[in-house]
């Protein structure tokens, strides 16, 4: 990958820029650290419960003591191998396919003990391996605001670390916004509704989390992933998340997650000169959650 057009703040407003699935397999790691130390990304969300994850965290450390990015845990419920004894008993050695967790959740019947177990047993491996707390916390398929999941989430990081030290993505957007953008609004209206129910306890909690969120696609290659991107970055919300799936197709990718040959056309967009021009004419950068604080404040909806 050639060296990218910088990027450079000058008088434009920060945005989160998030890589998720970073430990999925080693060619979305290598790509995400790429981007990163382009200056294209501002975070990560690491899969610690994939095997990938302890030999992937090192480096990753190592990179962003140069290169300082988020580096949050990406909870992961759904389709990979449970790590905690108590989710292999209530699912088996595999966590359930998105549409059951979703069914079992809405009907509000998510085994309890399984879920906070398998919280805990997440953010253990990514403490282990990275030898400090996240610096935020997201979900695979954003399964983090879903009831019987926001709760013990919820109360896991306030038992866990210090009110403010770990920030949450949160999910909620204005309807108007994702209808503007016309990209997956079905899906955007019903996670941003979902959503609810968590950005609610984050702000009665008292913890930070995002004004904004967008990237939500259905990862077509039919169309160019350009303009896609263009209409992310035209409505963003006060202090915005936006989500991104680049990677390079390996057999370790392969054989653990249908996403493939849209994360190289992220890749390919997000490393190239179109990107920086686009993130310039829509008066933003890539920074990090904290840059927040400098506009007054972290809001929760």
């Amino acid at each position: 990958m050639k060296p990218p057009t910088p990027i450079r703040p000058a008088a434009t407003r920060p945005l989160v820029i998030c890589a998720d699935d970073y430990g999925l397999a080693p060619g979305v790691s290598a790509a995400i650290a790429e981007l990163i130390e382009a200056g294209r990304l501002s975070a990560t969300s690491c899969m610690s419960a994939l095997p990938d994850w302890p030999q992937a965290a090192p480096p990753l450390r190592a990179l962003v003591a140069r290169a300082p990015a988020d580096i949050g845990l990406h909870l992961t419920l759904t389709d990979q191998p449970a790590l905690s004894p108590a989710a292999r008993t209530a699912w088996g050695e595999r966590l359930p396919p998105l549409g059951r967790l979703l069914a079992v959740a809405l009907a509000r019947r998510l085994p309890a003990a399984a879920v906070a177990a398998e919280i805990r047993a997440q953010l253990d491996a990514f403490e282990d391996a990275w030898g400090a707390p996240p610096d935020h916390i997201d979900g695979h398929q954003h399964v983090h605001v879903l009831p019987g999941v926001r709760e013990p989430l919820l109360a896991e990081l306030l038992r866990r670390y210090p009110r403010g030290r770990v920030w949450v993505r949160n999910c909620v957007e204005a309807p108007a916004r994702c209808m503007r953008r016309g990209e997956a609004v079905g899906k955007a209206l019903f996670i941003s509704a979902l959503g609810l129910g968590l950005a609610r306890r984050l702000r009665a909690a008292g913890v930070p989390c995002n004004d904004g969120f967008s990237g939500l696609h259905d990862f077509s290659v039919a169309r160019p992933f350009a303009p896609k991107m263009r209409r992310f970055l035209a409505g963003t919300g006060p202090q915005p998340v936006l989500h991104v799936h680049p990677g390079r197709v390996d057999a370790a990718l392969r054989a653990c997650d249908p996403l493939t040959t849209s994360r190289e056309v992220e890749l390919t967009y997000l490393a190239s000169d179109e990107f920086a021009a686009d993130l310039a004419d829509a008066g933003l950068h890539p920074a990090r959650f904290a840059a927040f604080a400098a506009q007054g404040g972290q809001a929760a909806p």
